[in-house]
C-alpha cells in the first residue's frame, strides 16, 4: 500500500472540530511577536537579507555563521539536503516526518527505511547503520529528535554514534525548543558530518510565515546555501527569526517547555485511565495506541465527537489503529480521553 508523503495534519483539520491534529502550540504569535513581523512590512519594497537571522542563530547557538542557513521553515531545508547533500544510498528512519522522504523523491533518490517498532518503544538502535548492520551502506541518514509522531527523544550519543567517515547525519530538531533544557541536541562545538534542523514555527505559532534554519557542518552548510532560491526567507520571517532568538523569547519558549511537559503528563494519564497506551513522548503531542479499540481508525469516530487527530497510517511503520494528538490543556486532555473512553463502550443494539 503506497504512504501519502505529503499528507500533515492541517488535512486532518476541520472547521467545528478542537484541534488536537496541527502541532503548533499557539493558534497566533503572541502579540509582542505580532507587532515585530507588523513593523517589518514597511520594509517590503526591499529585498530581504538573511545576514541579521543568521547572526542571530550563530549568537544563539555560539556557533559561526557560517554554520548557520536561515531556511522558509524547515520543510525546505530537507528539500536543499535532498538537492545538495551528495549520496547513493540514503535511509530515512521511520515513523518520522515524512517531507524528508518525499523531498528525497522528488530529486529522484530511492530512499531506504530503517523503520523503529513499537515493542522496542520506537527507540533508535545505532547498530542498524554500524558496520555489520542492515543499514552499514547509507551515505546520508534523516533521523527526527524528538521525532514526530512518536514523540522519542534519542540519547545525543546515539544519534551521534551514526556517523560515519562519507555519510552525512542531517538531525530534524523541529520541537527540540519544546523540551525543557534541549539536553539532546546536537548543536555544538562539534558539528563534522551533520545537518541539524530547527523550526520556529511549532513554538510560536508562526506555521503561514515559514521560519526555520540549519545549524551544521559548514562545508555542508554552503552545498545547501548554493542551491537555495534567492531571497527564499522573506523580510517577516527574517524579523520574526531574530525576535525569536532574543534573551526574553528564550526565556518564555523555555517557560513553554516546562508547562508543556505537565499538560502532557495530563494528557498521558488521562489516556492510561482509558485503557490507551501512548509512545514514550517528550514533544507537545503524544503518539497513540487505539489498538484496544479495534483495528481500525478512530479519527472518524472523534471527529463526530469533535475533535480533529492526526492519522498514524501515512507515517511509515504505523497502521491506522494510530493517532497522533497534540497537547492542549487539561480540560481539553479529559475531553479527548473522556470521548475515547465512550468509543470503548459497548453499543445497546435497538
Amino acid at each position: 500500500m503506497s504512504i501519502d508523503l505529503h499528507h500533515h495534519g492541517d488535512r486532518d483539520v476541520a472547521p467545528g472540530l478542537v484541534d488536537l491534529a496541527v502541532n503548533v502550540r499557539l493558534p497566533a504569535p503572541p502579540p509582542w511577536l505580532a507587532d515585530v513581523v507588523a513593523e517589518s512590512l514597511r520594509d517590503l519594497g526591499r529585498y530581504p537579507d538573511p545576514s541579521p537571522a543568521t547572526a542571530a542563530v550563530a549568537a544563539r547557538h555560539g556557533v559561526d555563521a557560517e554554520c548557520v542557513l536561515p531556511t522558509a521553515g524547515g520543510a525546505e531545508a530537507f528539500t536543499l539536503v535532498a538537492r545538495a547533500v551528495a549520496g547513493s544510498r540514503p535511509v530515512v528512519v521511520h515513523p518520522q516526518f515524512t517531507e524528508p522522504e518525499a523531498a528525497l523523491v522528488a530529486a529522484g533518490r530511492p530512499v531506504g527505511r530503517c523503520v523503529l517498532r513499537h515493542g522496542e518503544a520506537f527507540r533508535l538502535d545505532p547498530s542498524a547503520f554500524g558496520p555489520d548492520g542492515e543499514h552499514a551502506d547509507a551515505d546520508l541518514v534523516v533521523v527526527g529528535n524528538p521525532t514526530n509522531p512518536t514523540g522519542v527523544l534519542h540519547p545525543a550519543e546515539d544519534v551521534l554514534a551514526l556517523r560515519r567517515p562519507g555519510r552525512v547525519v542531517v538531525v530534524d530538531e523541529a520541537f527540540m525548543d519544546a523540551v525543557p533544557g534541549e539536553p539532546e541536541s546536537l548543536i555544538g562545538p562539534d558539528l563534522e558530518g551533520l545537518l541539524v534542523v530547527r523550526s520556529l514555527t511549532k513554538t510560536w505559532g508562526l506555521a503561514g510565515l515559514r521560519a526555520g534554519y540549519v545549524v551544521g557542518d559548514p562545508r555542508l552548510v554552503a552545498a545547501l546555501r548554493a542551491v537555495q532560491p534567492p531571497w527564499s526567507v522573506s523580510t517577516p520571517a527574517v524579523a520574526a527569526t531574530v525576535a525569536c532568538l532574543s534573551h526574553r523569547a528564550l526565556a518564555e519558549a523555555d517557560a513553554a517547555a516546562v508547562s508543556g511537559a505537565a499538560d502532557r503528563a495530563v494528557l498521558v494519564g488521562e489516556l492510561a485511565a482509558v485503557g490507551l497506551g501512548t509512545a514514550p513522548s517528550t514533544a507537545p503531542f503524544v503518539l497513540v495506541d487505539t489498538s484496544p479499540l479495534g483495528a481500525a481508525s478512530v479519527r472518524e469516530d472523534l471527529a463526530r465527537l469533535g475533535f480533529a487527530v492526526r492519522r498514524g497510517e501515512t507515517f511509515p511503520g504505523l497502521g491506522p489503529s494510530w493517532i497522533r494528538l497534540a497537547v492542549r490543556d487539561p480540560e481539553t486532555s479529559r475531553a479527548v480521553a473522556t470521548a475515547l473512553a465512550d468509543l470503548r463502550r459497548p453499543r445497546r443494539v435497538a
